[in-house]
């Protein structure tokens, strides 16, 4: 079999969209599956749409999600370099040699006389392209003798080069998600291949690329399935081997009208971009997932199942076991509705499976970044261990725990008025000096004790464990009574009590 090689190919031109990590995330899981490779190709060949950052960030991002790269400028590999632009010398050759073949035009059309067509089909209520039709008599090398094109080239006129796409043919593919797809050639425009400023377009130097890097398998999103046709024709055209082709299903709104963009989650409150990012040339800004509090292996885990399933119950996946069960026969055809509370869900299992001493040590530094609060690492963990299962995001930690940094000075009012009874502080005084008087001081002894002085006294349980909860926290939440107890300390927990006491009366 031949061996399998799969590429991501982002362009620099701004942040990375969830669609686009999808898309790196099924390469590599499919490479990862068939023991083939996995390439980063960055292509930069619009330098009008160049963003500064853009690139650095894309990397940055993709190595947080966990997906990495067997060959790329970065880590190197035998078919570099590995970026467009350092590769600009290769192109021409080829976009000559599709000229000597008959396969490509060269089109002297600028600008405004394109736009002056476009104009007046418009006005026909029709749709003007560049096709087998018009380049009859548009100007280009097809209508102009050889000694026209000569001298207009050798003038620095500026030209193009276009595909000849040839006429009255059916184009018949295969896709492996979407199955045989059938196209006339008469429906398409002849596409610029080379453009006047030296540089190819992406539809050449894609071809060239993943034909001289050797890829077996082009794995992209579905909204490049109007440019299939082209590149089969364009691998017909070189006498090459084509690749492999799947196309993605669309990441779609939550309400599944259209695909889903940054606007979505500007107006819904959920990021769209794996990391945060700053426009270098607006100052416009977008949340990102990592620092919106999520688990890379939570968004991976979410994203993986958004087109594609496993064809099983399981939900929870490790990259490990998504290597193991993905396959592209499980993709969908129909796009994937992106679903908030869906993502939350899976960043709430990933922190459960998250041991307690990993949970504190990113709460500690979350509380020291946040509250500008230092907390023993050992504490930290405590409280997480104690907290974390009502949580779907470390920094949600707080508002479960916030009372074992910081005595209460107010009390919630409407816990007052529902618990706070007229003999609330006499019982809460007789339960102070039984808790002072309880010598060892774990979680285990006080729950076991109090529940022995409350029953054996006849107390009434509400009361005295209400009354314990708001001296303690300042409102009616938290973990179990005895578990606050014995975190806080005796000390602590007898000077709240007091304090409460003078407060409420």
């Amino acid at each position: 079999m031949k061996e399998v090689r799969v590429r991501f190919a982002p362009s620099p031109t701004g942040p990375l969209h969830i669609g686009g990590v999808r898309t790196a995330l099924y390469n590599y899981l499919f490479a990862k599956k068939n023991g083939g490779k996995m390439i980063l190709r960055i292509e930069d060949t619009d330098q009008t749409r160049f963003v500064p950052g853009a690139e650095d960030y894309i990397v940055k991002s993709l190595d947080w999600c966990g997906i990495k790269f067997d060959e790329s400028d970065y880590v190197g590999g035998e078919y570099g370099p590995y970026k467009q632009s350092n590769r600009k010398h290769l192109y021409k050759q080829y976009s000559d040699e599709l000229l000597e073949k008959g396969c490509a035009y060269i089109a002297f059309d600028t600008a405004e006389e394109l736009d002056k067509y476009r104009k007046e089909a418009e006005a026909k209520k029709e749709t003007f392209i560049y096709n087998c039709e018009s380049r009859k008599y548009l100007r280009n090398s097809l209508t102009m003798s050889k000694e026209e094109v000569e001298t207009l080239i050798n003038n620095g006129t500026p030209y193009t080069v276009r595909f000849k796409i040839p006429e009255n043919r059916e184009i018949v593919m295969h896709d492996l998600i979407r199955g045989e797809v059938h196209v006339q050639t008469n429906t398409l425009d002849d596409k610029v291949l080379f453009k006047s400023d030296g540089m190819p377009t992406y539809h050449l130097a894609n071809i060239v690329d993943d034909h001289l890097m050797k890829i077996s398998h082009v794995i992209r999103g579905e909204e490049w399935l109007p440019s299939m046709p082209l590149h089969v024709m364009l691998y017909e055209a070189f006498g090459w081997e084509a690749p492999q082709f799947a196309h993605l299903p669309l990441l779609l709104k939550p309400d599944g009208n259209g695909k889903l963009s940054k606007r979505d989650g500007d107006r819904l409150g959920f990021p769209v971009f794996p990391m945060y990012w700053v426009d270098p040339k607006t100052g416009d800004t977008a949340s990102g997932y990592k620092q919106s509090g999520y688990y890379p292996e939570a968004f991976i885990n979410m994203l993986a199942l958004l087109g594609w399933n496993p064809g099983t119950e399981q939900e929870i996946f490790t990259m490990e076991e998504l290597i193991d069960a993905f396959s592209l026969d499980r993709c969908s055809k129909s796009g994937a509705k992106f679903n908030v509370e869906k993502t939350k869900w899976f960043n709430h299992e990933w922190l459960m499976r998250k041991s307690e001493e990993e949970v504190g040590k990113d709460y500690q530094a979350w509380l020291k970044a946040e509250k500008d609060i230092d907390v023993n690492l050992d504490f930290a963990i405590k409280v997480a261990g104690l907290v974390k299962d009502r949580v779907n995001f470390v920094k949600e930690l707080w508002d479960q725990s916030f009372f074992f940094f910081e005595a209460p000075t107010t009390y919630d009012e409407v816990t007052v008025k529902k618990r706070w009874k007229e003999n609330s502080a006499e019982m809460m005084k007789t339960a102070a000096e039984f808790i002072n008087g309880i010598e060892d001081f774990t979680a285990e002894n006080i729950d076991k004790a109090l529940n022995d002085w409350i029953t054996g006294n006849e107390l009434n349980m509400g009361l005295v464990m209400n009354g314990l909860r708001l001296m303690l926290v300042g409102a009616g939440k938290g973990p179990h009574i005895h578990e606050i107890l014995a975190l806080l300390g005796k000390e602590e927990a007898l000077k709240r009590i007091d304090a409460g006491v003078k407060v409420l009366g």
